[in-house]
């Protein structure tokens, strides 16, 4: 009994070995494809640039100072106002110099007076003189007499012209379209000539003072190329070009002063702001460029996943320079391969994707079979 026992185990044993022998080994599903969006690398022209953070200053930002001597009596405007060529900023009292005019006038019409009746003396003594009556040098001296008076004219019409001029110069008004920065003298205050009244900026042309280190010296140049970008106007850069080049290296940066005149029609910048600046030094005519999504950081560097059969391909790259949301790719990538773009993040070397054209909205995952049973419910 114990033999037949054992026999019947024996038997059991090898069936099922040779049972499990016969099942097919189950295979461990792999990760799913990642869901990518592509581009491809061109080749393009791709600026050279040199960047600085700089300062603006207005170019015309005079002091308006007093060309007469007097009491200003009227400030017709206010500081942070702007103003118009001509326009009266401030009076300084006519009454001195209006009472000057007048004298002056006076003296001219009593010497007018006098040089009319010289003339009169003149030509009637030409006629004695052409009868013999009196002598020619009786006529000489009257007509000496009648050239020091026109002189004398000459003289008062001059002063009078002077006072008349000062008298207009009573009225400050604005050289140019500006904005009233400073208020620098008050009502009631006595200036003399030369005293600054207020201080008017026009923003219409700026200078821009751009800091370079030593070091970029060589490669800067008059007339190249300048694009601004300001806090005041994001997302808009203004063009300009270099106008001088400091001789000199300052001593507390030890940086040179770059000098660019931007045009500012429109008055949006301000003089005193800060701006973004980028001198473009060259070009290099087929830098091979991505978009800067396009390259991630990894263990070995920067990569980026070109997309060969299906999946990706790390490739360690150089970079380079930017220009308008893309990087330049010195080494590691050739011009016209395909790469990944959005997902870029989330990919491995080798890893599976499926491409999907950017912009379109993912696929929806299929319903499971409980929840196709709770949606046809009523």
């Amino acid at each position: 009994m114990k033999q037949v026992l054992t026999v019947i185990a024996t038997a059991i044993a090898v069936c099922l070995v040779s049972a499990c022998g016969d099942k097919a080994p189950e295979k461990k599903p792999g990760p799913p494809p990642t869901l990518i969006t592509v581009t491809q690398a061109k080749a393009q022209p791709l600026e050279i640039v040199e960047t600085t953070l700089g300062s603006l200053e207005a170019v015309q930002d005079p002091r308006i100072a007093a060309e007469v001597a007097g009491r200003i009596v009227r400030f017709p405007v206010r500081a942070g106002e702007a103003v118009k060529k001509g326009q009266v900023l401030a009076e300084i009292d006519p009454a001195d110099i209006a009472q000057q005019h007048k004298s002056d006038r006076a003296e001219i019409a009593r010497i007018e007076s006098l040089l009319a009746q010289q003339e009169r003396l003149v030509t009637r003594q030409n006629e004695l003189v052409q009868k013999s009556f009196i002598s020619k040098n009786a006529l000489d001296d009257a007509s000496a007499q009648r050239d020091a008076l026109k002189s004398q004219l000459e003289g008062a019409r001059a002063r009078a012209g002077l006072s008349a001029n000062g008298l207009q110069k009573t009225k400050i008004a604005a050289p140019f379209d500006g904005i009233i920065e400073e208020q620098i003298a008050s009502q009631g205050d006595y200036l003399k000539v030369g005293d600054p009244v207020l201080r008017l900026v026009s923003n219409t042309r700026l200078r821009a003072h751009l800091p370079f280190p030593e070091a970029a010296a060589q490669k800067l140049q008059r007339g190249q190329k300048v694009r601004l970008v300001s806090p005041l106007l994001p997302g808009k850069a203004l063009e300009g070009e270099v106008e001088d080049i400091r001789p000199t290296v300052t001593e507390s940066s030890r940086a040179i002063d770059v000098i660019a005149r931007i045009e500012n029609t429109d008055g949006q910048l301000k003089g005193g702001g800060s701006v973004d600046a980028a001198v473009v030094i060259g070009v290099r005519e087929a830098a091979v460029m991505v978009p800067e999504q396009s390259v991630v950081l990894r263990p070995a560097g920067r990569v980026v996943y070109a997309i060969v059969d299906g999946k990706a391909e790390q490739r360690v790259v150089q970079t380079g320079g930017k220009q308008a949301g893309l990087i330049e790719i010195v080494s590691g990538l050739k011009a016209d391969e395909t790469v990944a773009l959005d997902g870029a993040g989330f990919l491995t070397n080798g890893a599976p994707v499926t491409i999907q054209e950017r912009g379109a909205k993912p696929a929806s995952a299929p319903q499971k079979p409980a929840e196709k049973a709770e949606a046809a419910k009523p």
